[in-house]
């Protein structure tokens, strides 16, 4: 598993709680010492939120539903992150107390400005990120999108101050350990993306990568890259396999340097690592894909789009990506990943594939079939839990598992990514305490301490509580903190 580097906001407490052999029985290889680290966990900076599936909400349609509908749909999905291009105050305002944390984009037309003046950008990290912080969970500020390939070189120049007045103003704030900022590029940064060990940034943008990544490494924040192996096989599908795109049964690519490709994916991001590592940033920048897609409609001409395939991509990606695989230069370690996107927008402009990326229709049905549901997300439970007897732990009384599931099938309560620290907390009190889990196990110095975050301690302890009281989904409720999962975490 990846080495976890966050660090444990307020220490587990200690717990009263009796170690029945039952509970032991039930614990025995489920020592699930849960390692997401966040985003920019691998700098040991960054916030505390898990990083998970993100989606990328836009709102070029006339015939969207409003974003207090969107933050209820999202609700009981595994989507614990959106990405909006502007700062949209209903937005932000929906997805208050939600638990989904939140990416702030900047508009290019905004950029200039900001760079130019300290005091535009403190007006604008006040009046649109601050007054909407803490009850909205703000993770991040994009500052423009693919500015140095989409702007004629106008506002090349203009980028890395933009950013830096952005970061000062959250300095001044008291807000940059939590908020962190970046920008989106396009894959065209790279004078070449293959093979991915000898990738390199274009020669004419040195001059900015150079104070860029320094000011990412400085600030913990990640490197983004909209990756579309999509584009790559509609410009080339005589060369480009599309199992290989797919995340297919590809007999994948060999990079000179030994590491094999089994789909193009994983060799962009490697890429970026590559040529961030040929400017002195070998593995110091974590690398987020800040868009990925694929379109479900086209038109006539357009080869390879249709929903299978739109279908077959986003499934494998999500798969991909919460399986903590990595890359092969990069394994064993979770990349922030966004979908684009969460909706068709009938409004862009462009080809038709612009205007079918959606996962969703606007209706909410969805584009193609790509589960997004997380189970028992949400539900509602019965009626809370019994409370163990403090002093005699052993006379728990257990539930029966619900109908027709299978004992000692592989399933777990962990923490939903993104879940209040304030609530987990709380969950993690009442499983080592009144609801007599066996903690041990993430007492210091037990095999299952680090890491050492509420998170991750809250994961255990909730399955704890879940596994010996019968694995009914209202035993993984915490108050709506908890996730059934079939994925052994």
């Amino acid at each position: 598993m990846a080495e976890c580097m966050l660090r444990r906001r307020r220490r587990l407490k200690s717990f009263s709680s009796s170690n029945t052999e039952l509970q032991r029985i039930v614990l025995v290889g489920l020592c699930i010492c849960i390692t997401w680290v966040s985003a920019w966990g691998e700098t040991g900076e960054g916030t505390d939120a898990a990083p998970g599936i993100g989606v990328n909400y836009g709102t070029v349609g006339n015939n969207l539903p409003p974003p207090s509908q969107v933050a209820k749909l999202l609700a009981n999905t595994i989507v614990n992150r959106i990405k909006i291009y502007d700062s949209d105050s209903t937005v932000l305002q929906a997805f208050a107390h939600t638990g989904i944390a939140v990416v702030v984009g900047m508009e290019n037309e905004k950029v200039q400005g900001v760079s130019e003046s300290a005091s535009s950008a403190q007006a604008w990290v006040t009046q649109r990120v601050a007054a909407y912080y803490p009850a909205t969970s703000i993770v991040q500020i994009t500052v423009g999108n693919e500015v140095l390939t989409n702007t004629d070189g106008k506002l090349n120049d203009a980028l890395v101050p933009a950013m830096e007045n952005v970061h000062a103003a959250l300095l001044s704030l008291g807000l940059a350990d939590k908020i962190k900022v970046s920008t989106p590029h396009s894959m065209a940064i790279l004078a070449s993306s293959f093979p991915p060990s000898a990738a390199t940034f274009a020669p004419s943008l040195l001059p900015i990568m150079k104070p860029m990544l320094k000011f990412l490494q400085d600030t913990g924040a990640p490197f983004m890259v909209n990756a579309y192996p999509y584009f790559a096989y509609r410009d080339n599908p005589k060369e480009v396999s599309l199992d290989y795109v797919l995340f297919g049964q590809s007999p994948g690519v060999t990079d000179p340097k030994g590491f094999t490709y089994n789909n193009m994916l994983d060799a962009q991001i490697d890429a970026i690592y590559s040529a961030m590592a040929a400017l002195g940033h070998n593995d110091s920048i974590p690398v987020s894909v800040s868009e990925t897609g694929w379109p479900s409609k086209g038109d006539p001409a357009d080869i390879g789009v249709n929903p299978d395939n739109a279908r077959n991509y986003n499934t494998r990606v999500i798969k991909h990506v919460t399986s903590s695989a990595g890359t092969p230069m990069r394994p064993n370690r979770m990349i922030d990943t966004y979908i684009f996107a969460l909706f068709n927008e009938n409004k862009k402009p462009g080809p038709t594939t612009e205007r079918n990326f959606g996962l969703l229709q606007p209706d909410g049905s969805k584009a193609y079939d790509v589960d997004l549901t997380c189970g028992y997300c949400g539900a509602p439970a019965p009626a809370p839990p019994a409370p163990a007897p403090p002093p005699n732990p052993m006379s728990l009384t257990m539930s029966r598992p619900p109908k027709g599931a299978k004992v000692g099938s592989a399933i777990w309560c962990i923490a939903k990514p993104n879940a209040e620290l304030s609530v987990l907390q709380e969950s993690l009190d009442f499983s080592c305490g009144q609801g007599g889990a066996d903690c041990s196990s993430i007492h210091e110095g037990g095999p299952c301490y680090s890491p050492n975050t509420v998170h991750a301690h809250a994961s255990f302890a909730m399955n704890s509580y879940y596994q010996v009281h019968g694995r009914n989904y209202w035993n993984c409720d915490f108050k709506g903190t908890g996730l059934v999962t079939f994925t052994d975490p």
